[in-house]
C-alpha cells in the first residue's frame, strides 16, 4: 500500500514538472548568475565564497518559477481546455489533479521564501513582492496587451534579485540587465503568442498578435530584441567590461537574428525551435562570455 502511494506521488510529481516545463528554468538562471558575478566582483568576493550563495539563488529561482508556472496552469485550465494547442495539457485532460497542483505550488513558494531568507534579510523582505508579481502575470492577458512585458519584468527581476542576494543592496547599474531580460522575454513571448492569434480573437484575450496582427507583432518582437541588445551594451559600458562581453553581445545578436529568420507571418511551423532551442542558447552563450570576462578581470 505504501509503495503504491509512493509510486503515485512520484508519478504526479513527474507530471507536474512536465506541465510546468521545469527544464526551461535555464532561461533566466544564466542572467541571474551574471548579475551575481558582477556583484561579487564589485564587492571583492573571491569565487570560493560564492558556493552557498549560488545554491540559494538557484533554489529561490526554481521555487519562484515553479510556483508561477503552476499557478498559471491552474488559473488557465479552462482556457487551455478550449484551445486546440493546449487542450492536452495535464490539468485540462485530467492527467493531474488541481489539488496536487496547489500542493506543489505551496511547496514551491515555501522553497522560494526559505531560500530568500537564507540569502539575506532584504531578499526575504522583498520576496513576497516578487512572488506577487510572478503570480499576477497569469491574469494579465485577460485585460492588457502588455502581458508580454509583464512576463518579461517577472523574469527580469532575477538579475536585480541576484545582485541583492550577493551585496545586500541594489546598484542601479544592474537594472540595465533587468531591462535587457524584460525586452528579450517579451520579444520571444510575442513570437510564441502568434500561434494563438485566432484563439485569442475568438476568446477575447489580449496579446500583441491579436492587437497588431502577426506581421506587426513580429516587427514589435524585433524592436524589443534590438532594445535588449542596446541595454546589454549600456550594461557592459557601465561596468567597464572588456571585449569578451562585447563578443557575447554580438553572439546574442546573431542568435536573435537567426530566431527571427525562423518565423514568418504565414509560416509559424518553426516557432518551437525559435522559442525553446534558440533562447536557451541565448542565455547560456551570454553567460559563457560574460562570466569569462568578469572572472578574468575580477580585480579590475
Amino acid at each position: 500500500m505504501t509503495g503504491t502511494m509512493t509510486a503515485g506521488f512520484w508519478k504526479r510529481l513527474r507530471l507536474t514538472l512536465e506541465m510546468i516545463k521545469f527544464e526551461h528554468s535555464v532561461f533566466a538562471l544564466p542572467f541571474a548568475f551574471t548579475a551575481a558575478l558582477l556583484a561579487a566582483r564589485e564587492s571583492r568576493y573571491s569565487p570560493g565564497e560564492l558556493g552557498w550563495k549560488f545554491l540559494w539563488i538557484v533554489l529561490a529561482m526554481v521555487g519562484a518559477r515553479s510556483a508561477a508556472m503552476t499557478y498559471n496552469r491552474i488559473v488557465d485550465a479552462d482556457i487551455d481546455g478550449r484551445n486546440p494547442r493546449t487542450q492536452e495539457r495535464h490539468l485540462p485532460k485530467g492527467a493531474l489533479s488541481t489539488g496536487f497542483a496547489w500542493g506543489f505550488l505551496g511547496a514551491s513558494a515555501l522553497l522560494f521564501l526559505v531560500a530568500a531568507r537564507l540569502l539575506n534579510p532584504l531578499c526575504f523582505y522583498l520576496a513576497p513582492v516578487a512572488l506577487a508579481v510572478v503570480l499576477i502575470y497569469s491574469f494579465t492577458k485577460r485585460f492588457t496587451s502588455f502581458s508580454h512585458l509583464i512576463l518579461g519584468f517577472a523574469l527580469g527581476m532575477s538579475p536585480a534579485a541576484a545582485w541583492i542576494a550577493i551585496s545586500g543592496s541594489l546598484d542601479p547599474r544592474i537594472l540595465w540587465l533587468t531591462a535587457a531580460v524584460m525586452f528579450w522575454t517579451a520579444g520571444f513571448d510575442i513570437i510564441y503568442a502568434c500561434q494563438d492569434f485566432e484563439f485569442d480573437q475568438r476568446e477575447g484575450l489580449f496579446s500583441v498578435p491579436r492587437r497588431f496582427g502577426i506581421a506587426g507583432a513580429l516587427w514589435i518582437s524585433r524592436l524589443l530584441h534590438a532594445a535588449m541588445l542596446a541595454c546589454l551594451l549600456a550594461l557592459g559600458s557601465s561596468f567597464a567590461l572588456s571585449w569578451l562581453s562585447a563578443a557575447g553581445i554580438a553572439a546574442v545578436g546573431a542568435l536573435l537574428i537567426y530566431e527571427h529568420l525562423l518565423v514568418k507571418p504565414h509560416d509559424l511551423s518553426r516557432v518551437n525551435a525559435a522559442f525553446f532551442t534558440v533562447n536557451g542558447c541565448v542565455s547560456m552563450l551570454f553567460f559563457f562570455f560574460w562570466a569569462a570576462d568578469i572572472l578574468l578581470h575580477r580585480n579590475a
